[in-house]
């Protein structure tokens, strides 16, 4: 077998690699970001790589990724593992759970944590035909990985990739989570459907509007944009009307800086019924807690719109308002987030913990938002 190097040629998706003891990290933000606004939730979610994947052309008939996870679980709470989604010329040849790792379990009543560690994992990949081939591994979108090793029985080369580079921004459903699999998540239907290259900046209750991820838009290279805002913003309880507007406008024209023509499309928030008309926080319900499957409620008070306080109803209002006023950007879309996901969506695909989509949601949600953008006469058209 031959090992291959894992370099940033053969990683895609990510901003960088960090070396470890063991191998190496993506990252989805820079180290710059990571050193500056050290907040422990973002860093959590920005080293899950929804979206990364090792993607390489080669004739093996079998190559072996070797890697080690390390997650966060919950007693008294079930939580699927993360996975490794292998595709072959486009088509999904292996869907694999990881074992193994290292795991932080945290007891949700008392706050106490306990590191478990774990083996690396194995993903194999066998009986491939000879001919040269695109083989791509989509890396776990709720768990940190260090890439250890890359093994095949004919050599590799990075995959070209010649595709419109898409970036999109957004919160743990853009992230993936309740998603079965990373190429089960709607951004990655989405792009698969597109034909387009992701870059995944969901971060897990942590869209907010921050100025540095504008920045990190900015610099990079992008064919395409799409901002998903609001969620986050709600449940965190995080800003009012009167801060939040700006914040948005700041946003779009720090990513205008960088990308003053690249289409970008800016996205309401799905329908979410404990958020719609009741701000937050949003908070864990404790007559969930140990049942197995935790819920999520709004702890507002209903009718405290009037003081400036947010609820997705007022969010969509205020984005759509925020694109009219910017009409003069032909290049700017925006996209009322329940027509990918809506309150009759709910009834038949609910959200099982009262805030995220459940998978065959994703996939919903990933199609609907793919037949908008990439329609011949949609924003993403061409």
């Amino acid at each position: 077998m031959i090992t291959a190097p894992l370099s940033q040629a053969l990683v895609r998706g990510a901003a960088e690699l960090e070396t470890t003891d063991r191998g190496i990290r993506p990252h989805r933000l820079p180290a710059w970001v990571r050193a500056g606004y050290a907040d422990p939730q973002l860093l959590a979610m920005e080293a899950q790589p929804s979206g990364v994947r090792v993607a390489v052309r080669s004739s093996a008939t079998r190559v072996e990724l070797v890697l080690h996870p390390s997650r966060i679980a919950y007693r008294g709470v079930s939580r699927p593992r993360g996975a490794v989604d292998v595709f072959v010329d486009g088509r999904l040849r292996l869907s694999e759970v990881l074992d193994g790792g290292d795991v932080t379990e945290i007891d949700l009543q008392t706050g106490g944590a306990q590191l478990v560690p774990g083996p690396a994992h194995t993903v194999v990949l066998d009986g491939l035909s000879h001919g040269e081939k695109d083989i791509e591994f989509w890396l776990p979108h709720n768990e940190s990985v260090e890439l250890i090793g890359l093994r095949s029985d004919a050599a590799v080369a990075a995959l070209p990739d010649g595709r419109p580079v898409w970036i999109h921004y957004g919160s743990s459903i853009s992230q993936g989570s309740n998603a079965a699999t990373p190429g089960e998540v709607w951004t990655s239907v989405a792009a698969r459907r597109g034909d387009v290259a992701l870059r995944n900046l969901g971060f897990g209750g942590s869209a907010l509007v921050d100025p540095f991820v504008a920045r990190v838009i900015r610099d990079a290279p992008a064919d395409l944009i799409s901002v998903k805002l609001g969620i986050n913003v709600v449940n965190l309880d995080a800003m009012r009307l009167r801060a939040f507007v700006p914040a948005v406008q700041g946003f779009i024209d720090t990513i205008r800086d960088g990308h003053p023509d690249v289409p970008l499309i800016l996205i309401s928030p799905i329908f979410c019924g404990i958020h719609e008309h009741t701000p937050g926080p949003g908070a864990i319900d404790p007559a969930s807690l140990g049942s197995g499957q935790v819920k999520f409620l709004a702890t507002g008070e209903a009718g405290d719109e009037a003081q400036g306080r947010l609820t997705l109803s007022v969010i969509r209002r205020e984005l759509r308002s925020l694109a009219e006023r910017r009409a003069d950007d032909p290049n700017l879309s925006y996209l009322d987030g329940t027509a990918l996901y809506g309150q009759p969506d709910s009834d038949a695909l609910p959200l099982l913990d009262g805030l995220h989509p459940s998978g065959a949601a994703h996939r919903l949600i990933g199609e609907r938002f793919a037949d908008y953008a990439f329609a011949s006469t949609g924003p993403f058209a061409g």
